[in-house]
């Protein structure tokens, strides 16, 4: 039987969710009533607010309801995670929005840019709560050093599938086909990792999960390692900035694809030594 728990709305953590629905909304709302403008980041922006408004109202409902009590996984575990990926996502457009999208006189993009700014604070302010309740640390997989790596790593992902261009995807150079190929299929691979853990799923594997996930993330760190190689390689030779490049100019999101994919080189690489370190060292002490 579901039953109503005002605490849900009225405990600080709950105050801040209902704080971080109205905030998200405000933001698009605001940046719909500009009008709809053809980039991929806007785009972004956008898809962000609305998915940090959903599931922020979502949360509410669930815990309101007591419906989260019901739920096959860790809810806690669930909340914390979904509060640092929105902390990540709100950081991003509160950069990326005003960078590219607003001027002097652009008040409601402006207003946008602040509110954003005050979404992330109170995404953050979450995290915090969180992790400090009283009721002791959170030990579910996305609130590990791990699992924060995990999203971290996908999150950087969809950065680069936003800054790459139509023909990027359908380009018939092997290098780039490479890079994007190994975009691709590491988003996948983390995706289901991080689906396969929070579900519980991973006892139901005959062989230790902990060691496929490290065999996984060498073989990423690598593979990201040859992108952050032939990445830049490839579309920079010969192909220097044009002089009338404006604020979205395709050849800025190269190399804002050459960034985060060196970003997540570094994140691979140091959930790889976490791993090994977790599994082969700290479980058998």
């Amino acid at each position: 039987m579901v039953g109503v728990d005002l605490r849900a709305l009225t405990q600080p953590v709950g105050i801040m969710r209902i704080m971080a629905t109205i905030l998200a909304c405000l933001c698009f709302s605001l940046v719909a009533t500009v009008g709809h403008v053809p980039s991929p980041y806007w785009a972004w922006c956008m898809f962000t607010w609305c998915f940090c408004c959903f599931f922020s109202l979502l949360i509410l409902i669930l815990e309101f309801t007591t419906v989260n009590a019901k739920l096959p996984f860790a809810w806690d575990d669930f909340t914390t995670a979904f509060a640092m990926l929105a902390s990540l996502m709100c950081l991003a457009v509160s950069i990326i929005y005003p960078t590219f999208f607003t001027c002097k006189t652009c008040h409601r993009q402006i207003g946008a840019s602040v509110v954003s700014w005050v979404c992330f604070g109170v995404y953050v302010g979450e995290v915090a709560l969180t992790r400090l309740r009283p009721s002791g640390q959170v030990s579910g997989f996305l609130s590990t050093l791990p699992g924060i790596m995990k999203m971290l790593e996908t999150f950087l992902a969809c950065l680069i599938f936003t800054s790459l261009e139509k023909s990027q995807f359908n380009s018939t150079t092997p290098g780039l086909q490479w890079c994007v190929a190994v975009y691709s299929l590491c988003f996948i691979f983390a995706i289901l990792i991080i689906l396969l853990t929070i579900t519980q799923l991973t006892s139901f594997f005959p062989f230790s999960f902990d060691k496929i996930v490290i065999v996984y993330n060498i073989l990423a760190a690598v593979m990201y390692l040859t992108a952050m190689v032939i990445w830049p390689l490839y579309s920079f030779r010969n192909n220097e900035r044009p002089s009338s490049c404006g604020h979205t100019c395709a050849w800025d999101k190269l190399v804002v694809v050459t960034f985060m994919t060196i970003f997540n080189v570094i994140v691979y690489t140091l959930d790889t030594a976490y791993s090994i370190r977790l599994v082969f060292c700290i479980s058998n002490q």
